[in-house]
């Protein structure tokens, strides 16, 4: 019987060197990478949502003024929002009101008079409402296009489109683990079909079950397909290239920048003027902004939106199957000939 070298005691004991080595050959050293990955996970996303949302203050609101009466109630709205407010000039009410269903004001300036639009965004509807009847108690304010009565906060869209983006790459890592073997085009069109089902589900359930929004089904439809896709093309991206820490990516693109800079909790206006400026140029915020136009401008939709997932989609696509021999899943084709043993 071998006698266990720590019964004696001239015993050489092992370098830290040799601990180091010993340590990195074993399985704790994932569990703490993972852990020490959790807990800066934890402090960065509690740091992003209320970083974006907790206090939200106006930074670059545009709003139009109509005629060539004096701007006495933009002028002291102005020193009440720190000169926050970007002003636009159109020769009619008429004239302005289109630029609203077109979102490029939020708000009408027409004498005495304020329009303000609550679909376009409810958190800057309220502040300008209460801006205006504080710098002026006798202001008339109007909602010229008001939220759904069943969603008086306007956080709605937002919540489908979250769905739709977290079950989108969730799906994705699903994939990668239960069904390794697809091969890369049979992931690409699971992928698909799960995003086609997945936000037939979500529409049925808002719109059929629950009732809290009244969504242009084919159009909120494709839009959180295409959402969802996206989601999990991008994630299967990332897959390809990192591997296993694909998921670290993925939750910094879509959860931590993407969902709080989207626009669908805060309005674009009052965010903080980077995540504004980003916000519209990933995923999440091209889904709310699409969903969001969908719902209460219909004849007034962008393309922007829809370019902003697409090409998220196709480049993550073409990356993953570029680089598909570098994917931890797949399968190797079986020769026709071949017989089994």
């Amino acid at each position: 019987m071998r006698d266990d070298p720590r019964r004696h005691p001239h015993a050489r004991r092992r370098t830290p060197r040799e601990h180091w080595a010993a340590f990195r050959g074993s399985p704790f050293v994932p569990a703490v990478v993972l852990t020490l990955i959790l807990a800066a996970a934890a402090g960065l996303f509690a740091g992003t949502y209320t970083y974006a949302m907790a206090n939200p203050g106006p930074h670059r609101i545009p709003v139009a003024v109509t005629g060539d009466p004096p701007q006495r109630l933009p002028a002291a709205m102005r020193r009440e929002l720190g000169a926050s407010l970007v002003v636009h000039r159109y020769p009619d009410r008429a004239a302005a009101l289109r630029g609203v269903e077109e979102q490029t004001v939020f708000a009408v300036f027409d004498g005495s008079e304020v329009d303000v639009a609550g679909a376009a965004g409810a958190s800057v509807a309220r502040l300008l409402t209460q801006t205006a009847r504080h710098a002026d108690p006798a202001v008339r304010v109007r909602d010229v296009r008001p939220l759904q009565p069943t969603d008086p906060q306007g956080l709605a869209i937002f919540y489908i489109s979250l769905a739709a983006v977290i079950i989108g790459f969730v799906g994705a890592i699903q994939l990668s683990v239960h069904a390794k073997a697809l091969r890369p085009a049979e992931r690409v069109a699971f992928t698909a079909a799960y995003a086609a089902l997945g936000s037939w589900a979500i529409v049925a359930v808002v719109d059929g079950l629950l009732g809290v929004l009244r969504l242009p089904v084919p159009e909120s439809w494709s839009i959180l397909a295409l959402t969802m896709f996206t989601s999990g093309m991008v994630f299967t991206m990332f897959n390809t290239l990192v591997g296993r820490w694909a998921m670290l990516p993925t939750w910094g693109l879509m959860v931590l920048v993407g969902n709080p800079s989207s626009g669908g909790a805060v309005s674009w206006p009052l965010l903080p003027s980077p995540l504004g400026e980003i916000g519209r140029w990933l995923p999440p915020g091209a889904s709310v902004s699409a969903q969001h136009t969908a719902l209460y401008f219909q004849g007034h939709q962008h393309a922007t939106p829809f370019l902003t997932l697409g090409a998220w989609a196709l480049v993550s696509t073409v990356v993953f199957v570029i680089w598909r021999h570098r994917h931890p899943g797949g399968r190797t084709a079986t020769p026709a000939h071949a017989a089994p043993r």
